[in-house]
């Protein structure tokens, strides 16, 4: 404690500009990842609709919310398959 005594006045807007910096990086981290494993997609709302909810929605929704399906289950399988061949053992 007497460390901390003996910084004086006006030393923790160090610590906090330190901290909101530490905040900033992490933030910035965080949007990368959510970049490049594709979070920023517009039309993932339509991927809660199934077939059963056809009744609710005019033809070109339906239609799209089926592509956009679609696309996304193609993703998953090209994520899957590159996590398959991350795992295998080098021949």
């Amino acid at each position: 404690m007497s460390f901390l005594e003996s910084l004086g006045d006006g030393w923790s807007i160090y610590l906090w500009l330190i901290v909101g910096a530490g905040i900033i990086v992490v933030s910035l981290f965080g949007i990368r990842w959510a970049w490049q494993n594709e979070q920023f997609d517009e039309d993932i709302k339509y991927l809660v609709f199934t077939e059963s909810d056809q009744d609710k929605m005019t033809p070109d929704e339906y239609k799209h919310s089926r592509q956009v399906l679609a696309a996304q289950m193609a993703s998953r399988d090209r994520h899957l398959e590159m996590q398959a061949e991350s795992r295998r053992p080098p021949t």
